[in-house]
C-alpha cells in the first residue's frame, strides 16, 4: 500500500516521468561500477553509494572533453574511503549543519548524533547520513536514473520515516536533479542537496592545478548567513558589501581575486583563508518568479577550457566551498589531469556549489522557514529540482 501512494505522490508531483514512470533499458553498471546516462553534449556517471555523481564529460573550447567533477575511478572505494569528503553525493536528511546537534519540533527537543568539532554540531546528517549508505537504483535509461532510499524512524536521531527519490536526467548540454522526499510517520527536518566538486579545467590547465581562475557570478547573492568560527549559523543575515570579498553579485568574478585580503582570513571559518558560505537567493523582489526563466542562481565558468555552467533551481541559498580544506591527500581521477604534475587535488583545486535552503534554519525559527525544512506525513513533499546548463565560451 505504501508503494502504490509513493508512486502516485512520484507521478503527481513530476519527480519522475508523469504517466510512464522509467522503466530499466540499460543491462546495468559497468566494471567500474557506474551507470552512465547522456544526450546530446553531455554524458555522466553515478553510484547508488550516497546517489553519487563520480563523472560528468564536458567538451571545453579545443573540442576535448573534460571530466568537470572530483571522484573516484572504481564505485568500490566510497564505501572504503577514510577520508570521505562527500563527493558528489545527496547528503541527509539535513544537509550542512545543525547546532549543538539538537532542534525542537513542537516543544519536543531531539537530541542527533553528533559528528563534527568534538561534538558542537552535526554535518551532513551525521555519521550514518544518506550519502554514507547504498541507494536502491529504481530505474535507469539511457538519459535518466532514478535512485531511492528509506531512512528510518530514529536513525541517527532523527524523529520518523523518511523515503526519498532522486532522479538525475539528461538533456542537451543539460544535467537536471529532481529530488522528492516523504515523511511518512513524524515531523522531521528535511533539507537535501547535491554535494558536488567542481574543476571546469578537469585539472588539465597547465598554468594551474587550481580552481582560483574559475569565474563566479552570484546575481541575487547580496547577503549571506552568519557563522561563527566553526561555521555554525549565529543568526544574523549580514550583507556582502559591494566590492568586499564576498561580492559575487554585482559583477563575476574569479574565485581567487581576493586571495590576499585579509578580509578573508575567517571568511570560511577559524584560520582559513577562502570561502565556505551560505549566499541568500533573494530573487523575489518584483514578486513571484519562474525558476526556469528567471536567470541562473550561479555561473561559474574557466576562460582556460571555455566551459560554462549556469545554475537554475528552485531553492533560495546557494552554499560555496573553495576547497580550502584540500591538501593533497585525495587522488584525482584517470579521466582528469596531467601526467607531468601531482595527480592529487591540491588546496583550492576545486569548488563546491550546493543548491539548499537556508542552513541551520531549524534552529533559527525567527527566519522563518518552517515551511521548507520541516515536513511531517500531512504536509506537502520535500522538493528540489535544479538544472546545470552548459556551454562553451571563446
Amino acid at each position: 500500500m505504501k508503494i502504490t501512494f509513493l508512486s502516485a505522490v512520484f507521478a503527481a508531483t513530476a519527480i519522475a516521468a508523469p504517466s510512464n514512470y522509467p522503466t530499466n533499458t540499460t543491462s546495468g553498471p559497468d566494471e567500474n561500477g557506474k551507470y552512465e546516462i547522456s544526450a546530446k553534449g553531455i554524458r555522466g556517471q553515478f553510484i547508488p553509494y550516497g546517489a553519487s555523481i563520480t563523472n560528468l564529460f564536458i567538451k571545453g573550447k579545443d573540442g576535448v572533453e573534460r571530466d568537470v567533477v572530483l571522484g573516484y575511478d572504481n564505485a568500490s572505494y566510497y564505501s572504503v574511503d577514510p577520508v570521505h569528503p562527500h563527493f558528489g553525493g545527496v547528503p541527509g536528511r539535513y544537509a550542512n549543519r545543525i547546532k549543538n546537534s539538537t532542534f525542537n519540533i513542537d516543544g519536543v527537543d531531539y537530541h542527533i548524533t553528533p559528528n563534527e568539532n568534538g561534538g558542537a554540531d552535526t554535518l551532513h546528517g551525521g555519521l550514518d547520513g544518506w550519502d554514507w549508505r547504498n541507494f536502491t537504483v529504481v530505474a535507469h535509461t539511457e538519459s535518466s536514473i532514478t535512485f531511492s532510499i528509506v531512512d528510518p524512524d530514529g536513525k541517527e536521531g532523527f524523529p520518523g520515516e523518511v523515503i526519498s527519490y532522486v532522479t538525475y536526467t539528461m538533456s542537451p548540454n543539460t544535467w537536471n536533479i529532481k529530488i522528492v522526499a516523504l515523511a511518512t510517520t513524524k515531523k522531521t527536518p528535511i533539507m537535501l542537496t547535491s554535494h558536488t566538486y567542481w574543476n571546469l579545467d578537469g585539472f588539465a590547465n597547465p598554468d594551474t592545478p587550481t580552481a582560483l581562475n574559475h569565474t563566479l557570478y552570484l546575481p541575487y547573492s547580496g547577503q549571506r548567513v552568519g557563522v561563527d568560527n566553526i561555521l555554525i549559523p549565529d543568526g544574523t543575515i549580514l550583507p556582502n558589501e559591494k566590492y568586499s570579498v564576498n561580492d559575487f553579485w554585482s559583477s563575476p568574478k574569479q574565485i581567487g581575486a581576493n586571495l590576499t585580503a585579509s578580509e578573508l582570513l575567517g571568511n570560511c571559518g577559524y584560520n582559513c583563508t577562502g570561502y565556505d558560505n551560505c549566499y541568500a537567493v533573494n530573487r523575489d523582489q518584483n514578486g513571484p518568479f519562474n525558476w526556469r526563466t528567471s536567470g541562473p542562481v550561479a555561473s561559474l565558468s574557466s576562460a582556460w577550457s571555455g566551459i560554462k555552467v549556469d545554475i537554475f533551481t528552485d531553492q533560495e541559498a546557494f552554499q560555496v566551498y573553495s576547497c580550502g580544506g584540500q591538501n593533497g591527500s585525495l587522488p584525482i581521477k584517470s579521466t582528469q589531469g596531467l601526467d607531468s604534475r601531482s595527480r592529487t587535488v591540491e588546496k583550492y583545486g576545486c569548488v563546491v556549489m550546493e543548491v539548499q535552503d537556508y542552513i541551520d534554519a531549524i534552529n533559527q525559527p525567527e527566519w522563518q522557514r518552517e515551511k521548507r525544512q520541516i515536513f511531517g506525513p500531512n504536509d506537502p513533499a520535500y522538493t528540489l529540482e535544479a538544472d546545470y546548463v552548459f556551454s562553451t565560451e571563446g
